[in-house]
């Protein structure tokens, strides 16, 4: 079952965009896949910038991040040196947007729906004395309310484990990328509760996404 996960978000503006995609599909997830405890990859892209990825690797637990399998294989955003040629070429000429990995708190583990069409990333930190009102705002009305939007397939939620400077990631499985932009979607993020929570919010990364499909514009 799945309890952690590992989201990197990447820039590739400033390289080819089937040398990145070819060096993530045969060599970059692969040797991850390999690591005892990956469960899964699935990669995504921007909808509105294309030049955005986003992978979601499922994890049985964050601590496979720390294992000494994990570190064998190398990691451009930890600074290790154990990469291969490839990688250290393309590392290189990447933006890394966002590195998060961390453990589900909602709905408690388990993992994604197969094949969903799009997604949206919810990242953030919330300033420290306003904390415990976010968990129970996003918990108890956030999370529910926008599960249920039709289109909506499953909605996972993660407190973060690593160096990100966002501390929270939110994970909406959706049948579209203009789910979010649906009058059901609007009603149900921009409650009272919700308005009085965002001016707290710190480090805040929003990205909705398409499934990536190989050879696919």
């Amino acid at each position: 079952m799945a309890n952690g996960i590992l989201v990197p978000v990447v820039d590739f503006t400033g390289m080819a965009e089937d040398e990145f995609n070819d060096w993530y599909d045969f060599e970059h997830i692969p040797e991850r896949l390999r690591v005892p405890g990956f469960l899964a990859c699935e990669r995504w892209i921007g909808a509105e910038n294309q030049k955005i990825s986003v992978a979601t690797y499922e994890l049985d637990s964050a601590d496979v991040l720390k294992s000494p399998a994990y570190a064998a294989i190398g990691n451009h955003a930890l600074g290790s040196d154990n990469l291969s040629i490839w990688s250290k070429r393309v590392t290189a000429r990447i933006k890394i947007l966002m590195r998060f990995e961390g453990e589900q708190i909602v709905p408690g583990g388990g993992g994604a729906p197969k094949d969903a069409p799009a997604l949206l990333l919810n990242a953030m930190s919330v300033a420290p004395e306003h904390e415990h009102e976010f968990n129970d705002w996003y918990n108890n009305e956030h999370i529910p309310a926008l599960g249920a939007v039709p289109g909506t397939l499953c909605a996972h939620r993660y407190r973060g484990t690593g160096a990100a400077a966002q501390r929270y990631l939110a994970v909406y499985y959706l049948t579209s990328a203009e789910i979010p932009n649906s009058k059901a979607w609007k009603a149900a993020a921009n409650t009272p509760w919700t308005e009085r929570m965002r001016p707290h919010f710190r480090d805040h990364l929003r990205i909705v996404c398409r499934r990536y499909r190989r050879g696919v514009a």
